[in-house]
């Protein structure tokens, strides 16, 4: 029996997909559920799995190529055996001279089935075994670092060497050459939109600086008991996110955003946390923080984190934030002026704690001291107001207690 292998329904927000990458060929035997192609969207990859066991027995769009909900990618005839390599129906040329480079390391890569969708491409793309690169991930995942720490051993620059040479370069001066690489299309969408918010809002930012000593000297004291009581690590961000949900409550502007001629003022804290993967800045969505715990918080966020470095994170997880928040200290960033999320109106940017002399009491005294950002629409937050918020979150980093006490 002849099963049509479609587009899976997009969400509402997403008109179309992109045909990434073809995992089988024609006459390839397939397993129920085992995934046959990438899909990427503007914002995650979506995997494509095979309803039933079976044989690829038709490929209809070529790598490459934009999809939509629904469209028809391949045949899948079922319950039959695989064809022996002779027999193997054509597939049609565009998708053969696609294919044809990365069909055993795609192979290799199914078998193991730990390669995230962005890892099983790059492994594609240099020809690689995937079952020689050490793997250092969770659950024995093979990671991108992995994949180029095992580049950079001399025995493996002999593969990557002949996929280079086949990729469109063109000979500049003294004979060096530039390699164009198309964007992907999440790239594209990061790209148009930060445009987008920068033509549309008003934006301005202001700073300020944060002595966490007390958040740190708290972390330290109880670090090890949060720990082993709720079995996640005591971070940093569940303390800006919660000091972030006070400052929201005391103005509400800053949690507000435009819609036509209207300001919408939000009464719930859906706040987004920036994660950097290898494809682009993702912002995850953390749902109703203010009826979130510490370790609630840190749970959801190390899930989150971890599904979009793995290319599992939903369009629906990455919807809707009413505020956002962004760390460039993780990569050593000592200050800053983030970007707003739009149709949000504000982000708050933190960044690297570097101990700096500071006046404390009349004395000099060494102190951990980060310097934070908040930019903003200035057309429906004022000046006054964006200050007071970044100010209300410096007193309550300062002092913890005001964030049990919500004073």
């Amino acid at each position: 029996m002849s099963i049509e292998i479609k587009v899976p329904q997009l969400p509402e927000s997403v008109a179309d997909a992109t045909l990434v990458t073809w995992h089988k060929q024609v006459g390839q035997a397939v397993t129920r559920d085992e995934n046959l192609a990438d899909l990427e969207t503007d914002k995650v990859v979506l995997e494509v799995p095979a309803p039933v066991t079976g044989v690829l027995k038709e490929l209809r769009i070529v790598a490459g190529t934009s999809v939509t909900s629904g469209q028809v990618l391949a045949v899948l005839e079922e319950g039959a055996a695989a064809v022996p390599a002779k027999a193997t129906a054509p597939a049609p040329a565009p998708v053969a001279a696609k294919s044809a480079a990365v069909a055993a390391p795609a192979a290799a890569a199914n078998d193991n089935g730990k390669l995230a969708p962005s890892v099983r491409r790059m492994v594609e793309e240099k020809q690689l075994d995937p079952s020689k690169i050490p793997a250092t991930g969770r659950d024995g995942r093979i990671t991108k670092g992995d994949v180029v720490e095992y580049l950079d051993k001399p025995a493996a620059k002999a593969a990557p060497a002949a996929a280079k040479s086949a990729a469109p370069a063109t000979v500049g001066a003294a004979g060096r050459q530039d390699q164009r690489v198309p964007m992907t299309r999440l790239r594209a969408r990061i790209a148009e939109r930060l445009l987008e918010a920068q033509h549309t809002q008003a934006q301005l930012t202001t700073f300020n600086e944060i002595d966490l000593k007390a958040v740190m000297d708290l972390r330290a004291k109880y670090k090890d008991g949060f720990e082993k009581k709720h079995g996640v690590k005591l971070g940093f961000m569940s303390f800006f996110v919660k000091a972030a949900v006070e400052a929201l409550k005391k103005f509400p502007t800053v949690n507000a955003s435009i819609e036509g001629n209207d300001i919408v003022y939000h009464e719930y804290y859906d706040i987004g946390v920036a994660v950097s993967t290898e494809k682009g800045l993702m912002v995850p969505v953390l749902r109703d923080v203010d009826l979130q715990g510490y370790a609630d918080i840190e749970k959801n966020i190390g899930s989150f984190a971890t599904k979009a470095r793995e290319g599992k994170i939903t369009i629906e997880e990455l919807t809707g934030g009413t505020f956002s928040i962004t760390n460039g200290g993780t990569f050593g960033s000592l200050l800053s002026t983030p970007i707003v999320n739009m149709p949000q109106s504000a982000i708050l940017g933190m960044h690297a704690t570097k101990e700096r002399p500071m006046v404390v009491n009349g004395q000099i005294e060494i102190r951990p001291m980060m310097y934070v950002a908040l930019s903003y629409d200035h057309r429906i937050i004022d000046g006054r107001e964006a200050v007071q918020f970044l100010v209300t979150i410096k007193d309550c980093l300062e002092d913890p207690a005001r964030l049990l006490l919500s004073v």
